[in-house]
Parts: structure tokens; C-alpha cells; sequence
């Protein structure tokens, strides 16, 4: 069985709200999520907040159009790999992916 897969795409994101906006819609988080550092690494590390098939067969974000954001924000962008890093790290069934190269 595949993971579930989820793609947070960055196009045109210029600052961490976009950032923040972006992943509670790719993820379909709740209402209540907080946007920011701490409460996307808890919703990431959550898996009542995955996509229900996600939680049985694990759930893969790949991430497009990163190196805008990250070249114009490369304090904010260390952070949010860090994030992703260390939510993976404590989940298994959680796998960051950043998509090289031309994403059109």
C-alpha cells in the first residue's frame, strides 16, 4: 500500500503567513490551528489531524516551488526545514519530500 500523498506547493508565497495558509489547506488541518512554528510541528506530528487514509498508510508531502520562498526568507525557510525535519523524525509514517527542479 502507497502512502498518501500531499503536495504543498510555495508558488507565491513571500512570507511564513503564506507559508502557514498553504500547508492548512494542503493538509486540510483545522480551524484551530494556530499558524505558526510549534503548532504546525504538533499538526505534523498529529495524526488525528492527517487525511484519514494517510493515518493507515502513512502520509508523504512533497513540496514544490520551494527556492523562491526560501532564497527571499532563508531564516524562515531553515526554520520550516526544521520543522519538517524534526516531525519526521519523531513520526515514521511521515515523509518531507522537496521537489527539485523546474516544477511547471
Amino acid at each position: 500500500m502507497t502512502e498518501h500523498v500531499v503536495t504543498l506547493d510555495l508558488d507565491g508565497v513571500t512570507d511564513k503567513a503564506g507559508l502557514m495558509d498553504r500547508c492548512a489547506r494542503a493538509l486540510g488541518l483545522p480551524d484551530w490551528f494556530g499558524r505558526n512554528w510549534d503548532a504546525l510541528a504538533d499538526s505534523l506530528s498529529d495524526h488525528t489531524v492527517w487525511p484519514e487514509d494517510a493515518v493507515e498508510r502513512g502520509l508523504l508531502i512533497v513540496v514544490r516551488n520551494w527556492e523562491p520562498y526560501a532564497k527571499a526568507l532563508p531564516e524562515e525557510w531553515q526554520i520550516a526545514q526544521e520543522v519538517f525535519s524534526g516531525a519526521a523524525d519523531r513520526t515514521q509514517a511521515l515523509t518531507v519530500t522537496l521537489a527539485l527542479g523546474d516544477s511547471s
